[in-house]
């Protein structure tokens, strides 16, 4: 299906939103999805010199550094109660619309040379239909000096097992 535009009319971004999902469980590049008004964009096309690894964010949290980056969870409400990056916001899914209406409320009065992290961790990178969203959109608003953090299985694997802070 690569390179398939679909367009959604009449549906609820909730159901948008999970149909987007299982798509892309199944392999489909959602990133060729469209509807209004949240086009996902896969992880994987966020570009590797965007990207942070979990240890090196983890070095620059435990060294408490004023000024840090802000770092933004732009997954799941639940994953984020359940344990989230110590210092880390809750942004909503950028999958949904209100996701990145939150996102976006959340950003707007900041610079647009701000640091700011954004993660999920929901599922394997290569699935996610939230990182590459969140990205796009950051600097869709403006934002120049975003990092992507790469969790290549999921928020349980890539960051709580290797034992690094989790708040709850």
């Amino acid at each position: 299906m690569e390179g398939v535009k679909v367009r959604f009319g009449s549906v609820n971004s909730g159901k948008m939103a999970v149909l987007a999902f299982v798509l892309h469980l199944a392999g489909v590049s959602v990133h060729a999805l469209q509807f209004s008004p949240v086009a996902v964009m896969s992880a994987v096309d966020i570009p590797q010199s965007a990207l942070i690894q979990p240890q090196e964010l983890q070095s620059i949290i435990a060294k408490g550094t004023r000024g840090g980056p802000l770092i933004l969870q732009v997954g799941s409400h639940v994953m984020y109660v359940q344990g989230h990056i110590p210092g880390s916001e809750y942004a909503g899914p950028a999958v949904q619309p209100e996701g990145l209406e939150l996102l976006r409320r959340r950003v707007e009065s900041l610079p647009r040379n701000r640091s700011i992290v954004i993660y999920c961790g929901c599922c394997p990178w290569a699935r996610c239909p939230n990182m590459g969203t969140a990205y796009r959109f950051l600097h869709e608003i403006g934002f120049t000096n975003v990092k992507a953090l790469y969790m290549a299985s999921n928020f349980g694997a890539d960051w709580i097992a290797k034992g690094y802070q989790v708040e709850k």
